[in-house]
């Protein structure tokens, strides 16, 4: 099945649908997960269109790591996390459920144990005030 644009990232890219912003550069595009695992999961897209890992460019790969580098630092700073899980799931049997790539940035804390994604809404308030912390520790 070819890439298809009318998913919900490839909607938010496009400003078609709303997301809570953390950072953006010419490549790719950082937000807070809607349905998080634990505080300040986020998700990094490519700007590119691709499905997952076997469909994206060398080039729009590696912006994604370089943004997953520039932001950890906040994100750890911001949450005060003990760990942080970098992943990135192709196909629906590995756990992809919206067919635009995406890199899960994780925030993990001793003794807490992460929700289920996809269970919980996170709090708006709460994920638009994370966002704007997180993104005050960007360098």
């Amino acid at each position: 099945m070819p890439y298809q644009d009318d998913n919900i990232f490839a909607k938010i890219l496009r400003g078609e649908a709303p997301s809570y912003k953390v950072y953006e550069n010419d490549d790719t595009f950082v937000m807070m997960d809607i349905m998080p695992e634990s505080k300040g999961h986020l998700l990094v897209l490519p700007k590119e269109g691709a499905k997952n890992i076997l469909d994206i460019s060398d080039e729009a790969i590696s912006a994604c790591a370089r943004t997953c580098k520039k932001i950890a630092p906040a994100l750890m700073k911001a949450t005060n996390a003990d760990g942080l899980i970098v992943s990135q799931f192709n196909h629906a049997p590995a756990g992809q459920t919206v067919f635009h790539l995406h890199v899960h940035m994780i925030p993990v804390y001793e003794g807490q144990s992460r929700a289920a994604h996809g269970r919980t809404q996170g709090n708006p308030e709460e994920l638009v005030a994370l966002a704007k912390e997180i993104a005050s520790y960007i360098e």
